[in-house]
């Protein structure tokens, strides 16, 4: 038991020491040094800076598994917004998890199904075909009787790694106190409550290792797709399912993104994606459940005997499902432990701004984010309409490939032209949203992995095109809704009026010169010193007291407190 809980505490440590050093990093590199005039050297330094922190993540998440493999999985998949150095080191996560010694996944699954595997299982191999972070699979073959009740006998057998209650509780208790500390970093607190977020990651984390959770989404999810061609599920075996081992139908085909696979079996790559994106799509947009961990690994591309031209569902995306060349194929989707449902309320956001998006509309599109809630009501966007205009205008309709050929500097002289619009918005990260935005991100992801040239508007046009008509059997209700609205707006008007009478009239109305914008400016940065000083002191203490029972964190917390000392003494002092 002691050795056990020191395991426990060694993880948690280490977890933060590795956080702690890398947010020390990405301070010192990104916003101190920019400040003291020296952003070529952040710059110049940033390749090798993200090639060290993804080699150093990777050893971390490999030793110790846990939650630390998902978050790799994440970031290895943004291929179309994280720099190479970083997806490329990490894209190995997703099929290099240790496995389990069998002797172990045997004694767990026995003691969850109540009898010995050689009477529920005709054959169990001892070799995983998968290890994944919270559990691992088996091939197994079903005992006749209950090959015969479920029509099939070859079945993938899932069973949790031993401990992973304790595990995820400890990498839990690491990413709360991760996440607390960035809760006092104002440019992450104004807009996202990183508590409550990793709240909802805890929640989900908690769900993906119920099984029998698991087993029920993956009913409903084959519900949604019923009698969809593009769409496959494996059955559930419920009798050799508990909340710890759960029992599939064995429908493992071509991974997604293995594109000799795929050419070898007459299937073009680039044909996958555009389908694999409208599918994601139809599960945001129009269902409402869906996949929140569509990486690599969890979806297959079965070939089927069936001709290419058969009959597919009506939809926007039937051309690129029908003119596939070569053999007919079903995109399966596996891991139904991290779903993601979307309220009427944000999926009608979500379709307008897909809706915005394909039609390059700027006001539209920050309407739809207003909705969605990543916009508070409050915010005068002007000018955020402006910036999505101009950018449709430069960028919009560019895929993956075309934007990577774009001279990084038009990029820049974007960013810096609207950079203080966004920065000085009040946006947030609705806690809904955290699925929503991962689920998006791995699509993308793959999608770009598939066809390097994919280009996202070929996939969003047409689709939001069947979603404008399907609107348009609304068009009444809406005139109607817009009429109530301007009706309320005209009923408050006299109210809203005397109310600023009133605020006249106490001397509250704010009014802004440049003289005293310049006065707070001073004061501001006179406030920021001492902060800083105040946060060197605390860092020097705090370092000398660990520093008894921990040599390395110690030492660590020492140095890095002259970091904000050189920001007491020498910040600000031109601009005074």
């Amino acid at each position: 038991m002691a050795a056990v809980a020191g395991n426990t505490r060694a993880r948690y440590r280490r977890i933060l020491r590795f956080a702690a050093w890398n947010l020390a990093v990405t301070w010192f590199f990104e916003l101190f040094l920019p400040r003291v005039g020296l952003t070529r050297v952040a710059e110049r330094t940033r390749s090798r800076r993200m090639r060290r922190f993804a080699q150093r993540f990777h050893v971390l998440a490999v030793d110790l598994g846990g939650l630390m493999i998902k978050v790799g999985q994440f970031m290895s998949s943004r291929l179309d917004v994280l720099p190479p150095e970083i997806t490329a080191e990490l894209e190995g996560l997703q099929d290099e998890v240790p496995a389990v010694p069998f002797p172990a996944i045997r004694a767990l699954a026995e003691a969850e199904l109540g009898t010995s595997l050689s009477a529920a299982f005709s054959v169990v191999a001892e070799t995983p075909v998968a290890a994944a972070s919270l559990g691992q699979a088996h091939r197994a073959r079903l005992a006749p009787a209950a090959a015969l009740d479920a029509g099939f006998d070859e079945v993938v057998l899932k069973v949790q790694r031993p401990g992973i209650d304790a595990i995820i509780e400890v990498d839990l208790a690491a990413l709360r106190r991760v996440g607390g500390w960035l809760s006092h970093v104002r440019l992450v607190s104004d807009r996202v409550d990183m508590p409550a977020l990793v709240e909802e990651f805890a929640e989900t984390s908690l769900e993906e290792i119920d099984y029998l959770l698991e087993a029920a989404s993956s009913e409903r999810f084959a519900a949604d797709f019923a009698g969809d061609p593009r769409v496959a599920v494996p059955a559930v075996v419920w009798e050799r399912t508990t909340r710890r081992v759960l029992t599939l139908e064995d429908v493992t085909a071509i991974k997604i993104t293995d594109a000799d696979a795929l050419r070898a079996a007459g299937i073009d790559p680039a044909e996958v994606a555009p389908v694999f994106a409208a599918v994601m799509f139809d599960q945001l947009f129009t269902n409402g459940f869906f996949h929140a961990d569509p990486h690599p690994g969890n979806v297959f591309v079965t070939p089927l005997a069936r001709p290419a031209t058969e009959s597919t569902p009506a939809s926007a995306t039937d051309p690129a499902l029908a003119s596939a060349p070569g053999p007919a194929w079903q995109l399966t989707f596996i891991d139904f432990g991290m779903m993601g449902t979307v309220p009427p309320n944000t999926r009608s956001g979500l379709r307008k701004l897909l809706i915005a998006a394909a039609s390059r509309d700027g006001k539209g599109l920050v309407d739809a984010i207003r909705d969605v809630g990543v916009l508070l009501p409050s915010a005068e966007t002007t000018e955020l309409e402006r910036a999505m205009t101009a950018l449709f205008a430069r960028f919009g309709g560019m895929g993956f490939a075309e934007l990577r050929d774009v001279d990084p500097r038009e990029f820049r002289d974007f960013g810096n032209q609207f950079s203080e619009v966004i920065r000085t918005l009040p946006f947030q990260l609705p806690e809904n949203f955290l699925l929503i935005i991962r689920a998006m991100s791995l699509t993308s992801g793959v999608c770009s992995a598939l066809d390097p040239a994919f280009n996202l508007w070929d996939s969003v046009e047409p689709y939001a095109q069947q979603l404008i008509r399907d609107e348009r059997g609304n068009v009444v209700q809406d005139v109607a809704r817009q009429a109530l609205g301007s009706a309320t707006v005209a009923l408050r008007l006299p109210g809203r009026l005397d109310a600023l009478a009133t605020r006249f009239e106490d001397g509250t109305v704010a009014v802004t010169t440049p003289s005293v914008e310049r006065r707070i400016a001073r004061l501001e940065r006179t406030a920021r010193r001492v902060v800083s000083a105040v946060l060197f002191a605390a860092l020097l203490i705090a370092g000398a007291v660990i520093r008894a029972d921990d040599v390395v964190f110690g030492t660590v917390l020492m140095a890095v407190s002259a970091l904000p000392l050189l920001h007491a003494l020498f910040a600000g002092r031109r601009a005074g």
